[in-house]
């Protein structure tokens, strides 16, 4: 007999903040990278055009994604056979080392190609840690919370990654603003990952705090991933499908969508970003809500109407933002917001709930990664080129129906798990 996690019946702010500020630290991390991708990408990989310069660092950003998968298969063992907060702690630490070395690495002037090896090694050990911790998190939150708060408390995990990309958006223009050019050039590019690691630090002390009692959790006494993938394949896949359009959907919505405005739309950069950060402000403010609605209708409700919705409505907001009006296409990405939002926060306790937990953190670190590394971290680079190559704006909506579609195939062939369902109480 397994101890369970004990639980209280009011809402647990102290573990929805453990389990919510690693994650905001390192997609911090994955964020400001992103924003000083050509600055970083002149330092470590000098070319004679800018834009070969800009496509190596945005290499050394798929790096990380690519490593997602495997930061799954440790962290994701390390969770269900050693405890999720071992597996918390170990992720931050592991966050902490690349970020304080990016920090310090020497630049392209000074020690030339292994420069650039550095900084991608740095980029996996980072994308390890990011695989690992965010399904954990999702694990620790859902299973800490009493149950008739499990999607509220689910539902802080993407609110967490979603404040940390914000917030690195947010140092890198602060910094853009404050310092000239050469001076983000030769220093001012380290700061957002100073920043980092204090965050890193504040995060790895929150969680050695919380987790010095103790707490007693249930441990797999055999091989996680051996019983994922001879007895639970078929989950695996499950979460593959039911992960295809909220990968694609955040990164098409909140990523590239960014760009679309600047090409189709022919606004500003400083416009789209505006907008784009208008968006992820409401899309923070929505997720508890959803959450909440999820504890109260029930999160696979809330999941149909999602994908539904994203089916639907896809085709006729990307068509808004042929218009050319500002606050047309701001409007048009605040309604991808509301149809994308309740699949984010219900989907982290509808997707605990399909798993046994002795490989619960195993099956879904697989799964989720899988598809966030696979598909998501590609969406950007598939609907530019198909939209270049077919010369059709509203190519993205198409590809975007398609994962609503694939994901919608997962919803139907969902069933909850009676073990879980029994301990998790949904």
């Amino acid at each position: 007999m397994v101890e369970q996690a004990p639980q209280t019946r009011g809402f647990p702010f102290k573990k929805v903040l453990v389990g919510t500020v690693g994650t905001t630290m390192e997609w911090y991390d994955f964020g400001v990278y992103g924003f000083f991708a050509a600055t970083i990408g002149r330092q470590f990989f000098p070319a004679k055009d800018e834009i070969s310069s800009i496509i190596a660092a945005f290499g050394a950003f798929a790096a990380g994604f690519l490593a997602r998968p495997f930061g799954a298969l440790l962290f994701g063992q390390l969770a269900d056979r050693k405890g999720r907060e071992f597996a918390l702690v170990a992720s931050v630490m592991l966050m902490a080392i690349p970020t304080f070395l990016i920090s310090i690495l020497p630049t392209h002037e000074m020690i030339g190609p292994m420069a650039g090896v550095l900084l991608v090694l740095c980029r996996i050990l980072q994308g390890l840690s990011v695989g690992g911790e965010h399904t954990t998190s999702i694990v620790y939150l859902v299973e800490h919370a009493p149950h008739h708060h499990k999607s509220l408390a689910g539902s802080f995990a993407p609110f967490g990654a979603s404040a940390g990309i914000l917030l690195g958006s947010a140092v890198g223009a602060i910094l853009t603003n404050i310092l000239t050019q050469d001076q983000l050039e030769s220093w001012g590019w380290r700061l957002p990952q100073a920043v980092g690691l204090l965050l890193a630090g504040i995060g790895l002390w929150i969680r050695r705090q919380s987790f010095s009692h103790g707490t007693p959790e249930p441990k797999a006494e055999t091989s996680p991933l051996r019983e994922a993938w001879s007895v639970h394949k078929a989950k695996i896949f499950k979460v593959v499908l039911l992960n295809v359009m909220p990968a694609i959907g955040f990164y098409t919505i909140f990523v590239y969508l960014v760009t679309y405005l600047q090409e189709v739309d022919h606004l500003k950069a400083s416009r789209a970003l505006e907008i784009n950060t208008v968006s992820m402000l409401f899309l923070l403010g929505m997720i508890p809500v959803y959450g909440w609605l999820a504890d109260r209708v029930g999160p696979i409700k809330l999941l149909w109407a999602s994908a539904v919705g994203i089916l639907l409505f896809s085709y006729p907001l990307f068509s808004l933002m042929q218009y050319h009006e500002e606050w047309v296409d701001l409007a048009a990405e605040l309604g991808f917001v509301v149809l994308l939002t309740p699949y984010m926060a219900a989907s982290p306790a509808a997707l605990c709930a399909m798993l046994p937990h002795r490989v619960r953190c195993t099956v879904l670190s697989i799964g989720f990664n899988l598809a966030m590394g696979l598909l998501g971290g590609t969406t950007p680079l598939i609907v530019e080129y198909m939209r270049k190559s077919t010369h059709q704006d509203l190519t993205p909506a198409y590809y975007l129906m398609g994962a609503a579609m694939v994901t919608l195939v997962g919803l139907f062939f969902y069933q909850e798990n009676p073990e879980a369902h029994k301990e998790l109480d949904i």
